[in-house]
């Protein structure tokens, strides 16, 4: 009898950690899991904002995928994913096509731009190691240029944060940690380098506890960082970018670095497979499966799920993106051996935003954190997602110690 296959695209926090389990799970006789991802390693998306600010090397946020997986047990495929077709079970990759018994979408996200004009070709976003590499060089380009310059331009030392979300607010966290350093090392004024946040929302935060919010924006001011909220930007420019201050009133911030937080979607790809979705997400069962599709589940940023207390979908973390994996992978072993799929309910056990390697704020177990305690928390979950994908041996190569 033929060993059923299971496909897994995308080694992000989802897909990785259902393959963890799968592997955890089944014998080397039960299934065949293939694994496809673009590059061979898996990287610490929640900590790019870190590399991009250059307070984490970019080889710190990530680890290859062969110390994570059993070659025995899992086949590793180095490969972009080009289509998805559903309907005939059909995956082209740039390794060649796949077919599937059970498959698992879990490719992450993309950076939303919402139709902002030149967004996508004047800023930058933390998409991935790469481009938080990138963000990171042309920081430093920036303030060694201004630093050789006779006629100096200042602007070359403005950074504009598009966003002031959960992203944003981490990356602003970093940066003005990191200006100082920065400023020391190339001769620059410290007065002369200005750090703006652009948020179109009310509000910074968005969903956190006003307490916690009010802390977190003063503690960013007290170091520098400006903020222009309620302000979109309708246009990025090789100079910078333009922002509705009022209803026919516009402004332009002329600014070196313009790094674009403000949002993201899922994977492209979603929208040609044959899956219904919005913005290339898709609105799954319980189960997590497919709409109309009993052997397809969708883990991580390609999914939604609406909190019904709240009215809302759950945000896209981390956090709930492991929880997914492990999941996907029960419920792929139930329908394997004809038993039925458990309900996917998140165990939010809580949401810590840090401000910086030493400050934080948060909700953890229903308690509200600020200042160290919160920072401390935020490195005990970072080192804990590291524990449940590869064991104290990930911890030990890859973990935050600097926890006080």
């Amino acid at each position: 009898m033929k060993k059923p296959t299971i496909l897994v695209l995308g080694a992000g926090y989802g897909g990785l950690m259902t393959v963890v389990n799968l592997q955890k799970k089944l014998g080397v006789d039960d299934a065949e899991v293939i694994l496809v991802n673009k590059n061979d390693y898996h990287y610490e998306s929640t900590w790019l904002h870190e590399a991009s600010a250059g307070t984490l090397r970019p080889d710190q946020v990530r680890y290859d995928i062969k110390d994570v997986i059993k070659s025995d047990r899992v086949k590793f495929v180095k490969a972009t994913v080009e289509n998805i077709d559903v309907n005939s079970k059909k995956v082209a990759t740039t390794a060649g096509d796949l077919t599937y018994d059970y498959l698992v979408i879990a490719l992450g996200f993309e950076g939303e731009t919402f139709g902002i004009e030149g967004l996508d070709k004047y800023a930058f976003s933390i998409a991935n190691v790469n481009a938080a590499r990138q963000i990171r060089d042309h920081i430093h380009y920036q303030f060694s240029t201004w630093s050789l310059e006779e006629e100096r331009d200042d602007s070359r030392l403005t950074i504009v944060v598009g966003g002031a979300g959960f992203t944003g607010i981490e990356f602003l966290g970093e940066l003005a940690n990191r200006i100082p350093e920065l400023c020391a090392e190339y001769d620059v004024p410290r007065e002369k380098v200005r750090v703006i946040c652009v948020e179109a929302s009310p509000m910074v935060l968005p969903g956190f506890d006003p307490e916690l919010v009010d802390y977190a924006k003063a503690q960013l001011q007290s170091k520098g960082v400006e903020f222009s909220i309620g302000t979109p930007v309708v246009q990025a420019t090789p100079e910078g970018v333009k922002i509705k201050t009022g209803e026919e009133e516009f402004d332009f911030i002329k600014a070196g670095t313009v790094v674009w937080a403000a949002g993201v979607r899922g994977n492209s790809l979603i929208e040609t497979s044959g899956i219904e979705s919005n913005r290339a997400r898709v609105r799954v069962e319980k189960d997590l499966r497919a709409p109309n599709f009993n052997d397809v589940f969708i883990v991580g940023d390609c999914s939604f799920m609406i909190n019904e207390e709240a009215n809302r979908p759950y945000p896209p973390t981390a956090q709930i993106a492991m929880q997914q994996g492990e999941v996907a992978a029960e419920n792929i072993i139930a329908l394997m051996n004809g038993r039925e799929t458990k309900t996917f309910v998140p165990d939010i056990k809580g949401t810590v935003c840090s401000l910086g390697d030493e400050d934080a704020v948060g909700v953890v177990y229903g308690k509200k954190l600020t200042g160290k305690k919160a920072s401390f928390m935020k490195k005990v979950i970072d080192n804990r997602a590291l524990l449940m994908v590869g064991g104290p041996s990930l911890v030990l190569k890859k973990g935050k110690f600097n926890l006080l």
